[in-house]
């Protein structure tokens, strides 16, 4: 797979991912655990979005990537537990899909800026 998406374009999907991850599970109607989960999930990515613009990010770049691998794994993982543990199938399919899309969008992301930038 090669890295065709730049960098701002990244932090510009995670920027609307990020919101759209906390309120689905209040829209889908899904259960307590996947609302908690999605929510946090949803602060996480969108923190991670506003550090990709401008040259004074407080996390470096290959971080960001790092960071990004693991919410999408996390993801997966919770939301698999949670349909183990409770049989909400939904929040898992909700969950593990996002966590897939996270992983893509990582995978397909150019973690480099121009210089000077």
């Amino acid at each position: 797979m090669s890295r065709v998406i730049p960098l701002s374009v990244h932090g510009a999907i995670e920027t609307i991912i990020g919101p759209a991850i906390m309120a689905a599970p209040f829209v889908l109607g899904l259960g307590e655990a996947a609302t908690v989960v999605g929510f946090v999930i949803g602060v996480f990515v969108l923190g991670l979005a506003l550090q990709v613009p401008g040259p004074r990010r407080s996390i470096p770049l290959s971080a960001h990537a790092g960071f990004d691998y693991a919410l999408a794994t996390i993801s997966a993982i919770a939301g698999i537990a949670i349909g183990i543990s409770t049989g909400e199938w939904a929040a898992t399919a909700f969950l593990a899909g996002f966590g897939a899309i996270q992983a893509a969008l990582t995978a397909s992301t150019r973690f480099s800026v121009p210089a000077g930038a």
